[in-house]
Protein backbone atom coordinates (compact mmCIF):
# COMPACT_ATOMS: atom_id res chain seq x y z
CA UNK A 1 0.00 0.00 0.00
CA UNK A 2 1.21 3.51 -1.25
CA UNK A 3 0.21 7.43 -0.05
CA UNK A 4 0.91 10.14 -2.00
CA UNK A 5 0.74 12.66 1.10
CA UNK A 6 1.61 16.17 1.70
CA UNK A 7 2.44 16.60 5.27
CA UNK A 8 0.31 20.07 6.05
CA UNK A 9 -2.43 18.57 3.65
CA UNK A 10 -5.54 17.97 5.89
CA UNK A 11 -7.06 15.83 3.80
CA UNK A 12 -3.83 13.68 3.65
CA UNK A 13 -3.83 14.08 7.58
CA UNK A 14 -7.33 12.56 7.62
CA UNK A 15 -5.96 9.37 5.93
CA UNK A 16 -3.40 8.66 7.52
CA UNK A 17 -5.13 9.10 10.93
CA UNK A 18 -7.30 5.95 9.72
CA UNK A 19 -4.25 4.37 8.52
CA UNK A 20 -2.28 4.69 12.20
CA UNK A 21 -5.96 3.66 13.49
CA UNK A 22 -6.25 0.80 11.61
CA UNK A 23 -2.60 -0.09 12.39
CA UNK A 24 -1.73 -0.53 8.35
CA UNK A 25 1.28 -0.37 7.06
CA UNK A 26 2.32 1.69 3.74
CA UNK A 27 4.72 3.34 2.02
CA UNK A 28 4.79 7.08 2.29
CA UNK A 29 5.27 9.04 -1.09
CA UNK A 30 5.36 13.35 -0.82
CA UNK A 31 3.82 15.13 -3.20
CA UNK A 32 5.24 18.99 -2.40
CA UNK A 33 2.22 21.17 -3.36
CA UNK A 34 3.70 24.34 -2.34
CA UNK A 35 5.98 23.62 -5.27
CA UNK A 36 2.79 22.46 -8.17
CA UNK A 37 3.87 18.69 -8.17
CA UNK A 38 0.12 17.47 -7.93
CA UNK A 39 -0.13 19.01 -11.37
CA UNK A 40 3.04 16.85 -12.67
CA UNK A 41 1.62 14.66 -15.62
CA UNK A 42 2.90 11.42 -13.96
CA UNK A 43 0.68 12.32 -10.65
CA UNK A 44 -2.31 13.36 -12.45
CA UNK A 45 -2.56 9.87 -14.15
CA UNK A 46 -2.71 8.86 -10.42
CA UNK A 47 -5.00 11.67 -9.12
CA UNK A 48 -7.09 13.43 -12.41
CA UNK A 49 -8.36 16.01 -9.92
CA UNK A 50 -4.38 16.92 -8.64
CA UNK A 51 -5.37 16.50 -5.06
CA UNK A 52 -3.85 14.42 -1.78
CA UNK A 53 -4.71 11.98 -1.24
CA UNK A 54 -4.30 8.91 -3.43
CA UNK A 55 -4.19 5.59 -2.27
CA UNK A 56 -2.57 2.64 -4.40
CA UNK A 57 -2.83 -0.24 -2.81
CA UNK A 58 -2.42 -3.15 -5.63
CA UNK A 59 -4.23 -2.24 -8.70
CA UNK A 60 -6.79 -0.14 -6.71
CA UNK A 61 -5.69 3.77 -7.11
CA UNK A 62 -8.46 5.44 -4.86
CA UNK A 63 -8.27 10.04 -4.61
CA UNK A 64 -10.46 11.75 -2.24
CA UNK A 65 -9.85 11.27 1.91
CA UNK A 66 -13.51 10.28 2.66
CA UNK A 67 -13.67 7.83 0.05
CA UNK A 68 -10.39 5.93 1.00
CA UNK A 69 -11.15 5.94 5.11
CA UNK A 70 -14.08 4.20 3.80
CA UNK A 71 -12.55 1.59 1.65
CA UNK A 72 -9.60 1.34 4.66
CA UNK A 73 -12.92 0.54 7.12
CA UNK A 74 -14.17 -1.94 4.48
CA UNK A 75 -10.42 -3.55 4.39
CA UNK A 76 -9.39 -3.74 7.91
CA UNK A 77 -13.23 -3.51 9.44
CA UNK A 78 -11.38 -3.27 13.03
CA UNK A 79 -11.19 -0.31 14.55
CA UNK A 80 -14.30 0.62 12.79
CA UNK A 81 -14.18 4.45 11.59
CA UNK A 82 -17.57 4.76 10.50
CA UNK A 83 -20.54 2.77 12.61
CA UNK A 84 -22.68 0.33 11.12
CA UNK A 85 -25.57 1.38 13.54
CA UNK A 86 -28.09 3.78 10.87
CA UNK A 87 -28.04 6.26 13.71
CA UNK A 88 -24.60 6.58 14.82
CA UNK A 89 -23.32 6.09 11.45
CA UNK A 90 -25.90 9.26 10.50
CA UNK A 91 -24.13 11.22 13.09
CA UNK A 92 -20.21 10.36 12.38
CA UNK A 93 -21.25 11.18 8.30
CA UNK A 94 -22.99 14.46 9.54
CA UNK A 95 -20.29 15.80 11.30
CA UNK A 96 -17.48 14.79 9.18
CA UNK A 97 -19.31 16.22 6.15
CA UNK A 98 -20.22 19.35 7.76
CA UNK A 99 -15.96 19.47 7.99
CA UNK A 100 -15.11 17.81 4.70
CA UNK A 101 -18.10 20.09 2.30
CA UNK A 102 -18.55 22.72 4.33
CA UNK A 103 -15.28 24.21 5.45
CA UNK A 104 -12.41 22.25 3.54
CA UNK A 105 -13.11 23.18 0.23
CA UNK A 106 -13.68 26.77 0.28
CA UNK A 107 -10.41 27.28 2.55
CA UNK A 108 -7.80 24.65 0.85
CA UNK A 109 -4.89 26.01 -0.63
CA UNK A 110 -6.10 25.97 -4.25
CA UNK A 111 -8.71 27.84 -3.86
CA UNK A 112 -6.54 30.48 -1.93
CA UNK A 113 -4.26 30.31 -4.22
CA UNK A 114 -6.88 31.81 -6.44
CA UNK A 115 -8.05 34.40 -4.14
CA UNK A 116 -4.71 35.71 -4.16
CA UNK A 117 -3.16 35.05 -8.05
CA UNK A 118 -6.48 35.34 -9.90
CA UNK A 119 -8.88 37.67 -8.00
CA UNK A 120 -5.84 39.88 -6.66
CA UNK A 121 -7.81 39.72 -2.80
CA UNK A 122 -4.97 40.77 -0.19
CA UNK A 123 -3.37 39.35 2.85
CA UNK A 124 -5.84 40.38 5.13
CA UNK A 125 -8.92 39.97 2.83
CA UNK A 126 -7.85 36.26 2.49
CA UNK A 127 -7.14 35.66 5.91
CA UNK A 128 -11.05 37.01 6.94
CA UNK A 129 -12.33 34.87 4.57
CA UNK A 130 -10.42 31.97 6.14
CA UNK A 131 -11.36 32.84 9.49
CA UNK A 132 -14.97 33.62 8.75
CA UNK A 133 -15.80 30.29 6.73
CA UNK A 134 -13.67 28.02 9.79
CA UNK A 135 -15.72 30.25 12.75
CA UNK A 136 -19.34 29.76 10.68
CA UNK A 137 -18.37 25.52 10.32
CA UNK A 138 -16.78 25.11 13.76
CA UNK A 139 -19.78 26.17 15.28
CA UNK A 140 -21.66 24.20 13.37
CA UNK A 141 -20.13 21.36 14.60
CA UNK A 142 -19.92 22.36 18.12
CA UNK A 143 -23.53 23.14 18.17
CA UNK A 144 -23.69 19.47 16.76
CA UNK A 145 -21.68 17.89 19.54
CA UNK A 146 -23.30 19.93 22.20
CA UNK A 147 -26.35 18.08 21.39
CA UNK A 148 -25.12 14.66 22.53
CA UNK A 149 -23.74 13.49 25.87
CA UNK A 150 -20.15 14.83 26.59
CA UNK A 151 -18.16 11.53 25.48
CA UNK A 152 -14.14 11.74 25.17
CA UNK A 153 -14.40 11.78 21.03
CA UNK A 154 -17.09 13.10 18.12
CA UNK A 155 -19.53 10.14 18.92
CA UNK A 156 -18.80 8.12 21.36
CA UNK A 157 -15.67 7.01 23.47
CA UNK A 158 -13.60 5.70 20.30
CA UNK A 159 -12.13 7.73 17.28
CA UNK A 160 -14.78 8.04 14.04
CA UNK A 161 -14.09 9.13 10.89
CA UNK A 162 -15.63 12.28 13.01
CA UNK A 163 -12.31 12.77 14.68
CA UNK A 164 -9.98 12.00 11.39
CA UNK A 165 -11.82 15.17 10.11
CA UNK A 166 -11.89 17.45 12.82
CA UNK A 167 -8.20 17.18 14.24
CA UNK A 168 -6.91 18.17 10.69
CA UNK A 169 -9.39 21.58 10.21
CA UNK A 170 -8.39 22.11 13.60
CA UNK A 171 -4.61 21.90 13.67
CA UNK A 172 -4.74 24.46 10.87
CA UNK A 173 -7.31 26.60 12.21
CA UNK A 174 -4.61 27.02 14.82
CA UNK A 175 -2.17 27.45 12.57
CA UNK A 176 -3.23 30.25 10.69
CA UNK A 177 -4.28 32.39 14.30
CA UNK A 178 -7.81 31.66 14.10
CA UNK A 179 -9.47 32.30 17.86
CA UNK A 180 -11.37 28.99 18.37
CA UNK A 181 -11.83 29.71 21.93
CA UNK A 182 -15.41 30.09 22.16
CA UNK A 183 -15.94 25.81 20.51
CA UNK A 184 -15.05 24.47 23.76
CA UNK A 185 -16.22 21.01 22.80
CA UNK A 186 -14.26 21.06 19.65
CA UNK A 187 -11.13 21.83 21.66
CA UNK A 188 -11.55 18.79 24.10
CA UNK A 189 -12.25 16.53 21.26
CA UNK A 190 -9.34 18.13 19.35
CA UNK A 191 -7.17 18.04 22.76
CA UNK A 192 -7.98 14.38 23.72
CA UNK A 193 -7.09 13.22 19.80
CA UNK A 194 -3.57 14.67 19.56
CA UNK A 195 -2.90 12.75 23.27
CA UNK A 196 -3.60 9.08 21.26
CA UNK A 197 -0.77 8.09 19.30
CA UNK A 198 -2.69 7.23 16.49
CA UNK A 199 -2.99 10.75 16.04
CA UNK A 200 0.68 12.00 16.61
CA UNK A 201 2.08 9.54 14.54
CA UNK A 202 0.05 11.07 11.86
CA UNK A 203 0.37 14.70 12.63
CA UNK A 204 2.05 16.90 10.25
CA UNK A 205 5.90 17.48 11.78
CA UNK A 206 6.28 13.19 11.93
CA UNK A 207 6.10 13.01 8.47
CA UNK A 208 8.99 12.37 6.03
CA UNK A 209 8.03 15.25 4.09
CA UNK A 210 7.60 17.74 6.69
CA UNK A 211 8.90 21.26 6.15
CA UNK A 212 9.75 23.76 9.47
Amino acid sequence: MKLFSFFDSSTSFRVRIALALKGLPYEYAGVNLREGAQRDAAYRELSPAAIVPALVDGETVLTQSLAIIDYLDHLRPEPRLIPEAPIERARVLEIAQTIACDIHPINNLRVLNYLSTTLAVNDTDKSDWYRHWVDEGLAAVESLLARRPASEYCIGNVPTLADCCLVPQVANALRIGCNLSRFTRVLAVYERCMAHPAFVQAAPGNQPDYIA
